[in-house]
């Protein structure tokens, strides 16, 4: 009899933001496959969740995937949960649902946590529609990127880094002056931080704060 592949999101920075269901699911599943068994482990011992790790992410050789696919058909119940938030929503673990689908393995979603949805949570504007855009390529295709952003009749949310922020902020200000903007920052950690402005006005912010470039962003542009 086939096992069965949940899909298990977990906080995304407090620890409390997981939901009862999960928990269980995980204490109670066979394996968790997981993007860093380290990171995993830390939410697993803070929960006194003993069952074994295993890393799958971006890199994991489609072999292995199927390996662990061919354990779920002969029974096995298995966990996959990304290092925070929701997998698949620009996190790993697409490959391994497909490759579940594809052997007729039933996927089940234990949702939770995004830091998507927790920021249009509090936008305040109308969000029936909207785009999501992962991250802005490094260099090339990064003005087409926000080219689309300009050229979007919906509020559009993209996650970015730590490392490229302040660039693409003043790249967006040049190309889209009078946008509203909001820029998560940690969001539901202890240095969680919410601004609200014009591209510029949040560039301004941020370089004359600069200690407070740092930790994980989120971003949504509208008109």
């Amino acid at each position: 009899m086939s096992g069965i592949l949940y899909i298990v999101a977990t906080p995304i920075g407090n620890m409390k933001d997981i939901t009862y269901r999960s928990v269980e699911i995980l204490q109670s599943v066979d394996i968790i496959a997981c993007e860093d068994t380290r990171v995993t482990g830390r939410l697993c011992d803070h929960y006194s969740i003993p069952t074994k790790r295993i890393a799958v992410h971006h890199h994991t050789k489609p072999e292995k995937l199927q390996e662990l696919v061919r354990e779920i058909v002969r029974g096995m119940k298995v966990v996959y949960v990304s290092d925070a938030g929701t997998p698949g929503i620009s996190d790993p673990g697409n490959q391994l649902v497909n490759a579940a689908i594809e052997k007729g393995v039933q996927v089940t979603p234990i949702p939770g946590p995004s830091a998507v949805t927790a920021l249009l949570s509090i936008a305040g504007i109308n969000t029936q529609t909207f785009i999501f855009m992962a991250y802005p390529p490094h260099k090339k295709g990064r003005k087409t990127f926000f080219e689309k952003i300009c050229n979007a009749t919906e509020p559009v949310v993209y996650y970015d880094s730590v490392h490229r922020i302040i660039k693409n902020l003043t790249l967006l200000g040049e190309m889209m002056p009078d946008a509203n903007v909001i820029v998560g920052r940690e969001l539901t950690k202890m240095f969680e931080e919410i601004k609200r402005g014009s591209p510029n006005e949040i560039l301004q912010y941020f370089s004359e704060n600069p200690s407070k470039v740092k930790g994980e962003f989120v971003v949504l542009v509208s008109h």
